[in-house]
């Protein structure tokens, strides 16, 4: 074992020593006391915007039964009083970049220390109210299996592994003097460590969407368009050819799960639904014609606001570009509406720790287009049906997104009601009393 290797192997035993005393989950308590009662709570359900009040009893990682009437726990249960507090379903983001916390310097920093950031973040997501995010591009398979081990905290993780770009794509960051690998350069660690790929080619993106499900992806990513940060593509250029895209399609529905794309403009988005798409990353420019297609195809808008609505410096050409996709942000939505498309709630934060630190900025940005539970069901409900469309490839096959019987327990106590004043989850540390994730209490304030 090289000294490298066994240096980060003691760095990440440090850092998962001592992430785990931070949260502390009372890991022990579980195996002696599996039942979690909650009583006189009132329960957004994921769907209906009614409130239901009650009482929810937990048994290990499922929720075992809502009643209307008080329920009489079994001896040992542990008990968490509500006092009519409002309860919904752990939040979901379907489009976050876990392994993306240094920004534009990814291709060029230790994966080591990535490593560290990236649990360090993970535990964030997950303190922020976010028991489930779906990764939309990154090597993040290595921190999913520590969550799911119970190694360190953090949500539940539908990884897609590298994003696939075609050469000068979205996902091609090289520097205008670094060649291509073909053409005499060598790959920046970023590509190396499984954070980007570049596939170029029906055979090549055969060969990259077949490896990211060797890994453990959910589902596979392509950049199908032009991109705000990227050095080298322009907005309106649409990218890999029909045949490419039908490629990764086909590869990944032998596997039974589906292919999203990065996508601005609305020519490339017709491009990956007739070629079987079935999410839509962002589609801020978007056209009427596009969006009638994603709701005849069945699939679903992943889009956000918050990005690019923060008062954000970039270089000139990038801010042209960031300028041009903004402007589209409420034809898009009005589209949406109008035609019912399937809208999820994402963010696609990268950058600093202190930039994933404003995730939940997402749930006030929405406020413009659609009401509190429009929003609440895009983070619960409406999400969790997108990340089924994995089918067998679904790390965690149960129900999420919803408060119902034989559901995954991941719930959440809030100090207010969400679904008058939504906001309250954009100060998550203040508002959220109860964090739980798989029956398991990372954070109770209610005792």
């Amino acid at each position: 074992m090289s000294a490298c290797i066994r240096t980060g192997l003691a760095l990440l035993a440090l850092f998962i020593a001592v992430s785990s005393s931070a949260f502390e989950p009372d890991k022990q308590g579980r195996k002696d006391n599996p039942s979690v009662l909650f009583q006189n709570v009132r329960i957004f359900d994921g769907r209906v915007e009614a409130l239901r009040e009650g009482s929810v009893l937990v048994e290990g990682s499922k929720i075992a039964r809502i009643s209307t009437s008080p329920l009489q726990p079994a001896p040992g249960t542990k008990i968490v009083e509500g006092g009519g507090r409002v309860m919904i379903p752990g939040l979901i983001d379907t489009h976050v970049h876990l392994a993306v916390t240094v920004g534009l310097e990814l291709p060029f920093t230790d994966p080591w220390y990535l490593a560290i950031r990236e649990a360090v973040e993970a535990e964030r997501t997950l303190f922020r109210g976010f028991t489930t995010v779906r990764d939309m591009g990154g090597n993040v398979f290595a921190a999913k299996r520590a969550i799911d081990e119970g190694l360190v905290a953090g949500p539940r993780i539908y990884p897609s592994g590298a994003p696939l770009s075609q050469t000068s794509g979205h996902g091609d960051f090289r520097t205008p003097v670094e060649a291509h690998p073909r053409f005499g350069g060598y790959w920046p660690s970023a590509y190396r460590e499984g954070n980007l790929i570049l596939a170029d080619g029906v055979p090549e993106v055969l060969a990259a969407t077949r490896e990211q499900l060797r890994r453990g992806a959910s589902q596979i990513k392509l950049m199908a368009a032009g991109g705000v940060i990227s050095p080298s593509d322009p907005i309106d250029a649409k990218q890999y050819t029909p045949e490419e895209l039908q490629a990764a399609v086909q590869a990944a529905g032998d596997w039974n799960t589906y292919v999203a794309v990065h996508a601005y403009n609305a020519e490339s988005i017709k491009r990956a639904l007739h070629a079987g798409v079935k999410s839509i990353e962002h589609g801020n420019l978007i056209d009427e014609e596009a969006m009638k297609l994603v709701v005849e195809k069945g699939a679903v808008l992943s889009p956000q606001a918050a990005i690019f609505l923060r008062d954000i410096r970039l270089p000139p050409e990038n801010m042209a570009k960031l300028n041009l996709v903004r402007a589209g942000l409420d034809t898009m939505f009005a589209l949406a509406a109008k035609y019912r498309a399937k809208v999820t709630f994402g963010t696609d934060i990268i950058g600093s720790l202190e930039e994933h630190a404003r995730q939940n900025e997402e749930f006030g940005m929405r406020l413009k287009w659609f009401s509190p539970v429009e929003i609440l069901r895009q983070a619960t409900s409406t999400a969790a049906e997108l990340l089924a469309m994995s089918g067998p490839r679904n790390p965690y096959p149960g129900k999420l997104g919803v408060i119902e019987e034989g559901a995954y327990a991941d719930l959440l106590v809030v100090n207010g009601n969400p679904l008058e004043d939504i906001r309250l989850l954009e100060r998550p540390h203040e508002s959220l009393l109860v964090i739980m994730k798989n029956g398991q209490l990372y954070k109770n304030l209610l005792h």
